[in-house]
């Protein structure tokens, strides 16, 4: 059998590592800077601070200090701080978002962005229809995709008007808030008790509408993630499907360990879904397998980077934001199946799940450090760039939330990497 022969970047065509919003301890823009950077490819990405991981990765050419905002109410102000950046960067540059509001900023104003930022052309509001869980759900239920028995309320309501739900059940935003310093509200939780659940339905200060979905029986196993990138004509270019054995918060927050595991019947599926709605760019979607009825139910669909897709490459080493690169860039995505047994971990994510996954779950301690080891792919550690992993060992300890986030200009600083 040959070995896949070398893959030949466009390094004259830069990355932009795009986020809006305040979250310095973000393991998904490392891991962007780094995949392409070890490549050849010229990195520049959008920090709070120089003493942020990702400003700090041996792979950024450079960086931008830039306190962005909410994109609905700050459209203006982004849209220069992009012009600002076209300017210091002055070439071609693929722009990668990492969070949902920086990909709904780019799909809806792509027609008066630089024209030197390339990115997916994705039909201009479709974005944000994924993006918000309600609206989602409402498009797979069309295209005829399972989804979970599902009930949406506006929030806060009444007192004892949720009294009727049957508990556990799995509380969602239908569109995740930026909050005043910057952060992000939660996702999803999973409400166990009357109480928990009057506290997210009952109390909140501003209105919002919340999913409350039924809490689907199995094991930690029967948790599917799929990455995969489609091109132009929304066919599939890659297409990779792992389970999800543990997360945080546990059952029911983001990828804390995972491994790779073809699922042709689960591609088969995603992919006639993402072609009937005319989907372009990287995807990363969470399904879970309903043992009842044998189907698998859509949970999320990002139409963004996923943070764990490092998880997944295929024979010549292509992850979707590899791929998303040499497409743009105008080079051919080399195909090829996915590198089965994968391990990803994020190690920060596992040791406060840990507990929650502890017998009767099946883990033990050791057979936990056991697989902290083995893995393939750690979110943070990296023995070529070890940086960013000290530095968010100081940060995760010592981060507090800020003061409300004002906008302001970009300002540059040249990154570790040196070209």
């Amino acid at each position: 059998m040959t070995r896949p022969g070398p893959v030949l970047y466009d390094t004259g065509t830069a990355a932009l590592v795009l986020k809006v919003g305040g979250y310095p301890l973000h393991h998904g823009g490392v891991a962007v800077i780094r995949t392409l950077g070890r490549v050849g490819v010229d990195v520049f990405g959008v920090h709070e601070g120089r003493r942020v991981p990702a400003a700090r990765s041996a792979y950024l050419t450079g960086g931008f200090i830039w306190r962005t905002a909410g994109h609905d109410e700050h459209r203006q102000q982004l849209l220069a701080g992009m012009a600002a950046l076209a300017d210091r960067i002055g070439r071609p540059t693929v722009v990668i978002p990492t969070d949902d509001h920086g990909a709904m900023f780019l799909n809806e104003h792509a027609g008066a962005l630089p024209e030197c930022f390339l990115q997916p052309r994705l039909p201009v509001g479709r974005a944000r229809e994924l993006v918000n869980k309600q609206r989602c759900l409402e498009v797979a239920r069309r295209v005829g995709f399972p989804v979970p028995r599902t009930t949406v309320l506006r929030v806060p309501v009444r007192a004892g008007e949720a009294a009727e739900v049957d508990l556990p059940v799995v509380v969602k935003r239908a569109e995740r808030a930026l909050l005043p310093d910057g952060t992000r509200s939660y996702s999803t939780v999973i409400a166990r008790t009357a109480g928990e659940l009057r506290r997210l339905v009952e109390d909140p200060a501003e209105e919002h509408e919340v999913l409350l979905q039924e809490v689907i029986p199995g094991d930690p196993g029967d948790d599917w993630l799929y990455h995969g990138y489609f091109d132009a004509a929304s066919s599939s270019v890659l297409s990779f499907t792992g389970r999800k054995l543990r997360s945080y918060p546990a059952y029911a927050g983001e990828t804390a360990y995972a491994r790779a595991e073809r699922n042709p019947a689960l591609c088969d599926q995603v992919e006639q879904l993402l072609k009937a709605i005319g989907f372009v760019g990287v995807a990363s979607m969470d399904l879970r397998y309903d043992r009842r009825d044998g189907t698998y139910k859509l949970l999320d669909l990002n139409p963004r980077v996923g943070a764990c897709f490092r998880l997944f490459e295929n024979a010549h080493g292509i992850d979707v934001v590899r791929a998303l690169h040499l497409d743009l860039s105008g080079r051919e995505v080399p195909r090829g199946p996915q590198r089965d047994g994968r391990t990803y971990v994020v190690e920060s994510y596992d040791a406060r799940a840990r507990r929650a996954y502890a017998p009767p779950a099946g883990l033990t301690l050791r057979s936990w450090l056991r697989s902290l080891r083995a893995a393939d792919e750690h979110a943070w550690l990296a023995s070529d760039d070890l940086v960013p992993s000290c530095v968010f060992g100081l940060r995760q300890y010592l981060y507090r939330r800020g003061a409300p986030l004002r906008p302001t200009g970009p300002r540059y600083f040249s990154g570790r990497r040196r070209v």
